[in-house]
């Protein structure tokens, strides 16, 4: 049978389908000036209408988030704790919780409910998860320092990561590449990691995201691009 795995960014919608972990079919639509506005629900409806899918995976990386210990269980303030960090709007959004038990943090974030009851109106198994969940499961780490970079198209996430616990992560929309470089060197300042002394890796979109790095490669002296995104091998689809 046919897996769908959907991956949602702040304005894009990234589908692939997959038959024994074998990627049949991707596909990226973005939003830009002479997009419709509505392109995202419109392709969303087209994917979902396409066929009958044996299981759904659903990625969210809209940063509507935020991030506390495992085992926080005042489910009732996640809005209340997501709005520090994005305009919330609660008729509109689900409420979501994703927990990673591997560096005991859980990750409350909002998804469309739209598009949350559209998919869930297909009964099919079906799984929800945080971008930064599934990144930071992914992640190895050594006993020191590390920044790791997770980019998308005109949008970028990030864990600051120190003797393998979570020190800061952030999920960034930025039409310049360069505002993603400056961001994270200010966030570096403000936490106490030296540039020197840190080791950065990235992840995703490195193609499409070139001047970031070659202008980070200007600062850092440790940085590793661990993973490029190929046609139907997506990092966190995958």
């Amino acid at each position: 049978m046919r897996k769908l795995s959907l991956l949602f960014t702040k304005d894009g919608l990234q589908w692939q389908i997959s038959k024994s972990r074998k990627v049949l079919e991707e596909k990226i639509w973005l939003k830009d000036e002479e997009t419709p506005k509505n392109l995202v629900e419109e392709k969303l409806n087209e994917i979902l209408a396409s066929e009958k899918f044996s299981e759904i995976s659903v990625i969210s990386a809209i940063n509507h988030f935020s991030i506390v210990e495992e085992g926080f269980d005042q489910h009732d303030l996640g809005y209340d704790l997501i709005s520090y960090n994005a305009d919330v709007k609660r008729d509109s959004e689900e409420l979501m919780l994703s927990v990673n038990k591997k560096f005991g943090v859980q990750f409350y974030y909002s998804f469309p409910k739209d598009f949350y009851q559209k998919i869930k109106a297909l009964e099919v198994p079906t799984n929800f998860n945080f971008s930064g969940e599934k990144f930071l499961n992914s992640l190895t780490v050594k006993n020191r320092k590390e920044i790791h970079v997770n980019l998308y198209h005109q949008q970028a996430e990030f864990f600051a990561i120190e003797n393998k616990k979570v020190i800061l992560y952030n999920n960034l929309d930025a039409t310049s590449e360069v505002d993603f470089l400056y961001f994270i060197m200010f966030t570096l300042s403000k936490i106490n990691f030296g540039i020197s002394e840190t080791h950065f890796y990235i992840y995703g979109e490195t193609t499409e995201n070139e001047t970031f790095i070659s202008e980070m490669q200007k600062f850092v002296p440790n940085l590793k691009i661990v993973f490029d995104n190929l046609h139907k091998k997506n990092f966190v689809l995958n």
